[in-house]
């Protein structure tokens, strides 16, 4: 028998029947105590991609898609839980090198490698796409940026991994858009990284690149340190805004070049972008997503930004290379980050030619 249930305003029924009576007459908020998440229902309207190298934190956030870069790759490498990875990867290259090679060309040759065999370790776990970047030291070099796409694809290839789930990332210099407008042309799909200004996205969108990846909390970076400011509220946070101006812009001129916004460094900038096609979000900051609460409204929407009023402009190399130099955030904040990926590369470089050392001791 059900035992009857009273609530102070509703008739004296039987759960059941309070239950089917709540959930046509009451908000949403006083239906489930155990209400969505932040992070829950952030997927319902953004892809939420994990941007680390750390397998473990993958595995445990389940996204659809991954991130890496140089400096992910090089502080996963040096984690005890992956030195199998590493330690795998130089004996393969030394068997392909040669017994008598010497002990340069098998780390380099380890090197081109590490950050597929993560790749293909990612591959295994989630269902979508993982991207895997390009060499930072060919940025101005557009036939070697397009000869290692085509090496890197050939390397998941030969594993049986088809080239939809890889995104080929680049650094959004001029010459980088060039070598991913070829990439793209050949079926290699392209994510355009270090992206900070209106003119990277609109010649990346204008080269059928597949998606570009604005990085929000390096230009608040730059703005903190340029004026003197401390802290800005999300949503006149600099990076937010400059995704938000973006995204208008795609939308507006229907534009196929997805937008995932990248490097967050608070909760609040993910919020403000909620709606945006993806984000490619740090481990730390998915948690703070699972374990929030509360409603998270839509802040980027299609619809609307088709109505918006946006002057279209059209970038060729000379409005490039102005709006470039006109831009001083977004010259530094790339020139810095290709330096900081270089000097990534080159620590990961250094790190397997000692454990080369170790291995082969």
């Amino acid at each position: 028998m059900t035992r009857p249930f009273v609530c102070w305003g509703l008739p004296r029924q039987p759960v059941p029947f309070l239950l089917k009576y709540a959930t046509r007459h009451l908000p949403p908020c006083h239906l489930n105590p155990m209400s969505k998440n932040l992070l829950e229902q952030l997927r319902e309207m953004t892809v939420v991609v994990a941007d680390t190298g750390d397998i473990q934190a993958i595995e445990a956030f389940t996204p659809r898609d991954a991130t890496t870069n140089p400096s992910l790759i090089t502080a996963a490498a040096q984690m005890p839980q992956y030195q199998g990875i590493v330690d795998e990867t130089l004996k393969q290259a030394r068997v392909d090198s040669g017994a008598l090679a010497p002990a340069a060309r098998v780390v380099s040759l380890a090197f081109d490698r590490l950050a597929v065999a993560f790749g293909l370790k990612i591959l295994d776990i989630i269902p979508g796409r993982v991207s895997t970047e390009v060499d930072a030291r060919l940025s101005f070099d557009t036939p070697a940026t397009i000869a290692k796409g085509r090496e890197l694809i050939a390397q998941y290839e030969a594993r049986g991994v088809s080239r939809q789930r890889i995104l080929i990332k680049i650094a959004a210099t001029w010459e980088g858009i060039r070598a991913a407008e070829v990439l793209e042309k050949e079926g290699i799909h392209c994510n355009l990284t270090l992206l900070f200004g209106l003119h990277q996205a609109i010649a990346c969108a204008e080269a059928g690149v597949t998606l570009i990846s604005p990085f929000v909390g390096r230009i608040l970076d730059w703005y903190k340190k340029d004026t003197g400011r401390d802290a800005y509220p999300a949503n006149e946070d600099p990076g937010v805004l400059s995704v938000t101006q973006i995204y208008t812009y795609y939308k507006k001129f229907g534009y196929k070049t997805e937008v995932m916004g990248a490097s967050f460094r608070n909760l609040g900038e993910i919020t403000e972008l909620a709606g945006c096609d993806l984000l490619t979000i740090a481990p730390s900051l998915l948690a703070e997503l699972q374990n929030g609460q509360g409603v998270l409204p839509r802040k980027l929407d299609a619809a609307q930004a088709v109505t918006s009023v946006v002057d279209k402009i059209t970038v060729d190399e000379a409005t490039f290379v102005r709006m470039h130099a006109a831009d001083r955030m977004a010259s530094e904040k790339l020139a810095e980050g290709i330096a900081g990926f270089t000097k990534a590369l080159e620590t990961l470089e250094h790190l397997l030619a000692a454990r080369l050392k170790e291995l082969e001791a």
